[in-house]
């Protein structure tokens, strides 16, 4: 084996024989100073690594648990608003309980219903048995927050619903009540007795056979005149044969006429209610003497008022 090596101090190249077991031994010990060398490089870049590498971990699960923590706060904030607005819609429906609660009563007192079955200030009752499944074991689901959301949403809509029922029922009793506040109901005077009726009967001035459209109440002069029903005047001045007359118009074709009146005490466009004081007993007009001519007048055409006094 030769080596060459060249001297640049001297200039030239000095060429050296190696016999092949001294060749031999010369590689060998160049491999092992190599290994050795890369051995030492690597056991000094893993010490070092094994001292920084602590450190660099703790970072990362700092980092990391801040993180989680971060994300654990957001979903609270998240849940606590979400409870906020249930408790809001909870509020809400607690109040239109109570509102229907207290139309239900008003309802009952209106329709003079037995309070004893319309009971608004209790629970109404409820029971059933349990069905056990086919496994033999008895259906029970815990409530889930979805579950918590439909029924909610289940309970608005059945309150507003009964809400609406509520309303027209309330619609449907003042209707009611104001049509039978307007149907014309009672006798028109506070004292007299009736001294001629609706129908054939002779006239009391000339004696011939005529047609009586209304019912006459002799009454002592001043007595008070009062509104059978709720309407508006119409009429309040002297009519030809009617002396001074009131006529109330009721709604629903209905008018009632007052006649041979003393005094009036209401004008047109006035709002009268029943057992209203409108006049006072007089004998103005045709008449004989101090009583009320009562008319009841459906779609223009007198009709008996003894269907609507009594007797």
């Amino acid at each position: 084996m030769n080596v060459i090596v060249f001297s640049k101090r001297i200039g030239r190249a000095r060429q050296i024989e190696l016999t092949r077991p001294l060749a031999l031994t010369v590689t060998i010990a160049l491999v092992a100073i190599v290994l050795g060398g890369a051995c030492i490089t690597e056991n000094k870049v893993g010490t070092r690594g094994l001292l920084h590498e602590p450190t660099a971990q703790v970072l990362e699960w700092v980092q990391t648990l801040e993180l989680q923590r971060r994300q654990v706060l957001e979903a609270k904030r998240q849940l606590q608003e979400k409870l906020d607005s249930l408790a809001s819609r909870i509020g809400t429906m607690n109040a239109h309980v109570i509102r229907l609660d207290a139309l239900g009563k008003r309802l009952t007192d209106m329709a003079n219903l037995n309070r004893g079955e319309f009971n608004f200030d209790r629970a109404p009752a409820q029971g059933g048995p349990v069905l056990a499944g086919t496994d033999g074991i008895f259906d029970s689901v815990a409530a889930r927050a979805p579950d918590l959301a439909k029924m909610l949403d289940d309970l608005t809509k059945q309150i507003q619903d009964r809400e609406r029922q509520l309303s027209v029922l309330e619609n449907l009793i003042s209707s009611r009540d104001l049509n039978r506040d307007i149907r014309p109901d009672g006798r028109p005077v506070l004292q007299g007795w009736i001294s001629s009726y609706f129908g054939s009967r002779a006239d009391p001035f000339d004696g011939r056979t005529a047609f009586h459209k209304g019912v006459d109440f002799a009454a002592p002069e001043g007595a008070q005149v009062v509104s059978v029903a709720k309407g508006v005047v119409t009429w309040a001045r002297d009519r030809f044969g009617y002396g001074r007359v009131i006529e109330i118009n009721h709604g629903n074709g209905l008018v009632t006429r007052y006649a041979h009146n003393e005094r009036l005490l209401v004008k047109v466009g006035d709002t009268v209610q029943r057992g209203q004081a409108i006049a006072a007993i007089g004998s103005t007009g045709r008449s004989t003497g101090p009583h009320l001519h009562f008319e009841v007048l459906k779609n223009g055409r007198q009709v008996d008022p003894m269907s609507f006094v009594g007797r």
